[in-house]
């Protein structure tokens, strides 16, 4: 499963329009949107990149203004790690891999007044940006790529939503689009008025149910923390593998 969980994200990112390629390395780049978590490489299966591969990979990066940045499983490319230690890079964390299959989903209770249906109009998904973007420490309004993020998923077969409690907009994330039955959850927000509610798990069931609906056999994340993973733990996803998420902070060699 870890496998085909980095078989599905390099290929999501070989898909991407502004992708682009850096000897054995493949850089998700979103030109609209600098969010860290939004422009990073990956590396071929069973890369063993020379240090002059790193090194162009940190030019190329800070060529379009982006922090140097990687995601990957480490038993997808073992030397990859070490070549990147060596030039200077600092691991943020190794995040564990979460994953849901039909058979294993579990519905969480409901949230009385919540109303959670995927955006429509041009107000709905800014909105559902809006929420995105605060949620994760971002101010002023919503990023473009923040919002085409979402559009693109819908109109790829994926799942966008936008949670609302009364009027006022409470969460937000989607499903990214699926290749080979597999879908990403990404982007899961809750507004800071609303947090505590049982909303975050009311609105990744409703994501993952949506993208079961649309033929998706496998939908799987990465949890911001401990808490959030026993969160996704209660509605039935479970650890399948590890990420390791490593950057370059500063100019390096």
């Amino acid at each position: 499963m870890d496998t085909d969980v980095q078989n599905y994200a390099r290929t999501l990112t070989l898909r991407s329009p502004d992708h682009y390629r850096v000897g054995p390395f493949t850089v998700r780049h979103n030109p609209g949107w600098e969010l860290k978590y939004a422009n990073y490489a990956i590396p071929d299966h069973g890369a063993e990149p020379t240090a002059g591969d790193v090194d162009d990979l940190v030019a190329a990066f800070r060529e379009r203004d982006r922090l140097p940045r990687l995601e990957y499983l480490p038993s997808w490319a073992p030397a990859v790690e070490p070549a990147l230690l060596a030039a200077g890079f600092t691991v943020e964390n190794h995040a564990p891999v979460l994953a849901c299959t039909p058979a294993g989903f579990l519905p969480p209770k409901p949230v009385d007044g919540l109303h959670t249906a995927e955006p429509v109009t041009d107000d709905e998904f800014t909105a559902a940006a809006a929420v995105q973007h605060t949620g994760f420490g971002g101010e002023g309004g919503p990023d473009e790529g923040e919002i085409a993020w979402l559009r693109n998923a819908v109109a790829g077969q994926g799942v966008a939503a936008l949670a609302l409690l009364g009027a006022e907009p409470a969460g937000a994330g989607g499903c990214s689009i699926p290749v080979d039955g597999i879908s990403e959850l990404a982007g899961l927000a809750v507004a800071d008025p609303f947090r505590r509610r049982g909303i975050g798990a009311a609105l990744s069931a409703w994501l993952t149910s949506k993208a079961f609906e649309r033929g998706c056999s496998t939908v799987w994340l990465e949890p911001g923390s401990p808490e959030v993973e026993r969160i996704y733990a209660g509605i039935g996803y479970r650890r399948i593998g590890e990420k390791i998420n490593i950057s370059l902070e500063t100019e390096g060699r």
